[in-house]
Parts: C-alpha cells; sequence; structure tokens
C-alpha cells in the first residue's frame, strides 16, 4: 500500500524554525512531482511548494517565497520542507502530495502551529 508519513510538525514561537520531512514509501518516488500544500479549517487547501522529478525546478507560493524551501533525497525517498522565519498565520496542517500524469497520494499531514 502507498503511503506518504509527514512529521516535523509541532508548537514553535514567531521567527522559529521547523522541517518537515514526507517520507513516501510502495511507489517509484523519484518520477513523480512532490508538493507540500497546507489547510486550515474552513480556508481552501492551498499549495506552498513543489519540486520537480529532477529536483531542479522548484515553486513556491508567494506567501512563503524568501522564508520555506522544499528540497528531496530520492536515496532516501523523502522530500522536505525548511521553514524558517514562521508567522502565525503559517499555522495549518501541512499535507505532503506525490502526483504524476493522473495518479494522485496524499499524505495525513502534520499540524504547525506557530505562537505569536
Amino acid at each position: 500500500q502507498v503511503q506518504l508519513v509527514e512529521s516535523g510538525g509541532g508548537l514553535v514561537q514567531a521567527g522559529g524554525s521547523l522541517r518537515l520531512s514526507c517520507a513516501a514509501s510502495r511507489f517509484t518516488f523519484s518520477t513523480y512531482v512532490m508538493k507540500w500544500y497546507r489547510q486550515t479549517p474552513g480556508k481552501d487547501r492551498e499549495l506552498v511548494a513543489s519540486i520537480s522529478t529532477g529536483g531542479t525546478i522548484k515553486t513556491y507560493a508567494t506567501f512563503v517565497k524568501g522564508r520555506f524551501t522544499i528540497s528531496k533525497d530520492d536515496a532516501m525517498n523523502t522530500v522536505y520542507l525548511q521553514m524558517n522565519n514562521l508567522k502565525p498565520e503559517d499555522t495549518a496542517m501541512y499535507l505532503c502530495n506525490a502526483r504524476r500524469t493522473s495518479i494522485e497520494y496524499w499524505g495525513q499531514g502534520t499540524q504547525v502551529t506557530v505562537s505569536s
């Protein structure tokens, strides 16, 4: 069974940092575009960052550009999200997504809470 397991979330003060990880298994990780989304109650899920299969093309939402960095390790089947200078508005459930054409997988998410 395909799995995406996020970890690294938690409670942090504004200005702090967290590093999220998403460990993938039972699919060919290196052939999928990997993305991080976030969701808060009552709001639509929003794309935070994505990384291409080759790892060379990275895109970011405007609201995290310059603060967050996406990366991946194909040998470890893991994608990361380094989050610096966190703000209270970054508080959300962060979810990992893998996509290749019409095939898509989601993780369960990891909660990030930023206190002011």
